[in-house]
């Protein structure tokens, strides 16, 4: 028996399949199950196409088969065979898809559809395999015949003995290295395992013989071992029924069997997908953010599948970052088994899918915000930080996304609400969407900057987490209302409320330039308040930059020395004032005094740290003595 060598072309893609395509080697078995799955189909096909062929739908099966003693993996079909010409067409060289030629040559009906079609999976199984034979009979042949191979060097096909049509594939599994341990391709517990994480959804039945124990006849202490053949797979997809033939429980159910999650389920998204992209998805959003979410350890992304086959744990492609939360499948028969993360980012197909994956959520978390607003306030509670980051990345390029997703605290309502809800209930009057910033309700709540705003009847937005004004700057405006922060030197309303403060300011611009000076380049400058009425002293800004963004670069690693420029305003209602002009006449170093308690005060209103405790309190004994 001649061996004959591989094509060199086809050795050297050996080499290269074995060594670098494929990362995990169990992979394999899903391979050469698919390719089992497809023989099937191909007799199946058959069946539809030729009356004389007769075959019950038991007659469909693949059997895998270990023998740990002899180091012997067996995977066998019942379906259509090769003849030798096959043999040699599509084992001899690497890349040539006997699938992808019947799917060309054939219209396939009854949703059957062949997976395979590059052709290199079968030669995974060198990857853990010294030796594989192929013994196969096709349909219509009287003779059976057996290739072999060790691999690059060559192979070699004679005739062989085999009563059923199908094919057997035999691997000689290898021997432990140290950094491999090859029994557990031979342990059946393992080997089922793997078929329910990549062959689960397989049409046909994977069986296999499962060892137990039981007692004995007449003995209650006595166990003996027994053999079951067992179908492994359970076949049918979720994904793939009629949406009306499933239950809440069934989605419930598939969440937890596929440990997307110990919670369970907000929503889920049941789509099946046929025109200009087509393809099949279960997509959950969980209740509550896992233990690692916001962590570099987190990986997003939703199994992927390539006609019921799993081909990717998690495919990032499929979600945007601010849905990185939802959990799920997608499953597409225009994708291959061999496609690799490179090949998906140029995947015309899944970009699409992607797409429209992207758009469902929205519409989904929508709904879910208009019809059942506490269950979409339990989800936003878990994942408001990821929508809000959503706004902030991309310098805003998702914001139309996004933003009518998100909800604040409201002043009046004493609750979550919307953009929306807000502008809704705007004044005529009003001119901006107020907000103010802070570390919790309570906190701001207590903010002098709120006095005014409030005064005037206008809601004001509180925005508790740190990303919150970040992601406003994105947004800019809404419904063409800028948003302005209570503490913004110029709120717009300040004029209507005191008209005469202009004046006044100016009346007492030395006191202030004075003031100024004692402290340096902390403020930009003192001036009177047009915000204040029961409160002595705050602090405002200019610029883009508010004081709780300044704290919250400040706390990021390697920060720089970020400020925002601020303003001291002082009441000049407040009977405090009135100490002020006296110490400016009478007594400059008391004025100093105050000027830096006062200015110690409006930092604490605001959360920020004092430059010299010890100081601050000497200044409060030095006004008490």
């Amino acid at each position: 028996m001649t061996k004959k060598p591989f094509k060199a072309e086809s050795k050297k893609l050996l080499e290269m399949m074995i060594n670098s395509i494929y990362t995990q080697k169990e992979i394999f078995l899903r391979e050469l199950i698919s390719n089992a799955s497809d023989a099937i189909d191909k007799l199946y096909y058959k069946t539809l196409t030729d009356d004389k062929l007769v075959f019950n739908k038991d007659d469909f099966y693949i059997k895998v088969s270990p023998d740990k003693t002899n180091r012997i993996l067996t995977i066998s079909d019942t379906g259509i065979g090769m003849t030798k010409e096959e043999l040699e067409n599509n084992l001899g060289v690497i890349a040539q898809s006997g699938s992808l030629a019947f799917k060309m040559e054939n219209e396939l009906q009854d949703g059957h559809n062949i997976i395979g079609q590059f052709g290199v999976g079968f030669y995974s199984a060198f990857m853990v395999a010294d030796e594989v034979a192929v013994i196969t009979k096709a349909l219509g042949s009287d003779e059976a015949f057996k290739w072999e191979s060790k691999g690059a060097d060559g192979y070699t096909i004679e005739p062989y003995e085999k009563d059923e049509v199908g094919t057997d594939i035999i691997l000689k599994i290898k021997d432990n290295t140290e950094d491999e341990q090859y029994d557990e391709y031979l342990d059946e517990y393992r080997l089922k395992a793997i078929i329910k994480k990549y062959s689960d959804f397989i049409r046909y039945p994977i069986k296999m013989e499962i060892t137990g124990q039981r007692p004995k006849e007449d003995s209650d202490n006595e166990f003996e071992e027994y053999a079951e053949e067992q179908t492994i797979n359970s076949m049918v997809p979720i994904w793939r029924k009629n949406k009306n033939e499933l239950t809440d429980e069934d989605y419930a159910n598939f969440y937890a069997e596929k440990h997307y999650g110990f919670d369970k389920p907000i929503k889920h998204i049941h789509i099946s997908a046929d025109g200009a992209v087509s393809y099949h998805a279960i997509l959950f959003i969980p209740e509550n953010t896992p233990f690692d979410y916001y962590t570099k350890e987190y990986e997003k992304g939703l199994e992927l599948y390539s006609n019921g086959v799993l081909i990717m744990d998690k495919c990032a492609e499929l979600l945007p970052d601010f849905f990185s939360f939802v959990k799920g499948m997608v499953d597409s028969d225009d994708l291959s088994l061999n496609i690799s993360r490179e090949m998906l980012q140029h995947d015309r197909q899944l970009h699409l899918i992607a797409k429209n994956i992207k758009n469902k959520i929205k519409s989904q978390l929508q709904s879910l915000l208009k019809n059942d607003r506490e269950q979409y306030e339990k989800f936003f509670q878990s994942f408001s930080r990821q929508l809000k980051y959503g706004v902030y990345s991309d310098y805003g390029a998702n914001k139309e996304v996004l933003q009518d997703l998100l909800l604040f605290y409201s002043s009046k309502e004493k609750k979550l609400v919307t953009l929306d809800e807000y502008v809704s209930r705007m004044p005529e009057d009003q001119k901006y969407i107020y907000y103010a910033a802070g570390e919790s309700i309570d906190r701001i709540e207590k903010l002098p900057q709120t006095e005014i705003v409030s005064d005037k009847g206008y809601e004001i937005l509180y925005f508790t987490d740190d990303i919150d004004e970040f992601a406003i700057k994105m947004i800019m405006n809404y419904q063409e209302k800028e948003f302005k922060s209570v503490s913004s030197g110029d709120l717009g309303i300040e004029a209507d409320n005191d008209e005469t403060a202009t004046n006044e300011e100016d009346s007492h611009k030395e006191l202030f330039d004075y003031m100024k000076d004692i402290l340096k380049d902390k403020v930009k400058s003192v001036k009177a308040s047009k915000r204040l009425k029961t409160h002595p002293v705050c602090l405002s800004t200019e610029g883009e930059l508010t004081i709780e963004m300044e704290k919250i670069l400040k706390a990021m690693p390697n920060s720089q020395d970020v400020k925002a420029d601020k303003v001291l305003e002082i009441n000049i209602h407040h009977e405090v004032f009135q100490s002020l002009k006296d110490a400016y006449e009478k007594d400059k170093e008391k004025l100093n005094l105050y000027t830096n308690l006062l200015y110690n005060q409006a930092l604490l209103i605001e959360g920020l740290p004092i430059n010299d405790p010890v100081e601050f309190t000497n200044d409060i004994c030095k006004v008490m003595v």
